[in-house]
């Protein structure tokens, strides 16, 4: 996009240099029709130098043609220039507001992105509370599974006991 800003600048000077080029030829007819005219008017005073005139006259004519032609080309450079950077223009707004909306887009990202790691770390505290909770709670359901066992084992071995006295009652 760059290189398309960087060609489209170029060909713009080019066309402004083109553009600088056309208007000094313009003046530099401009001064030459005046001189001609100048001739012309000298030569009218002189009547015998009439056919030089009538060949100056024409040349003005044509310098005249050149000139309109060279004028219509100019308006049309100009029509071409203003729309180059009238795209410029939209182009460099496009990239702009692009640009911000990236900006925006990787802000918002980063929000996101720092919301999420403070949730991991609150869910890690969390977890890792519970895992402590949960092998204390293991710790004291072993214990009780042991005191479980040695009482059933207690009960065995007095009903075991119960039943042999009881034989010998």
């Amino acid at each position: 996009l760059e290189a398309g800003f960087s060609e489209m600048r170029n060909e713009l000077q080019s066309w402004d240099a083109l553009w600088r080029r056309i208007q000094l030829e313009c003046q530099q007819l401009h001064t030459e029709l005046l001189k001609i005219r100048e001739y012309k008017d000298m030569q009218e005073i002189q009547i015998k130098h009439l056919s030089s005139c009538v060949q100056l006259t024409e040349q003005l004519e044509n310098k005249n043609a050149e000139l309109l032609l060279l004028a219509q080309s100019q308006e049309h450079q100009r029509e071409e220039l203003n729309k180059i950077r009238n795209h410029l223009y939209r182009e460099e707004q496009s990239h702009c507001s692009e640009q911000e909306r990236m900006k925006t887009e990787i802000s918002d990202l980063t929000e996101e992105l720092h919301q999420k790691e403070i949730t991991i770390a609150t869910i890690m505290k969390k977890a890792s509370l519970l895992e402590r909770q949960l092998k204390m709670e293991l710790e004291i359901k072993d214990k009780l599974l042991a005191k479980q066992q040695l009482l059933d084992f207690r009960y065995k071995v007095m009903k075991s006991e119960n039943t042999h006295v009881k034989e010998m009652v």
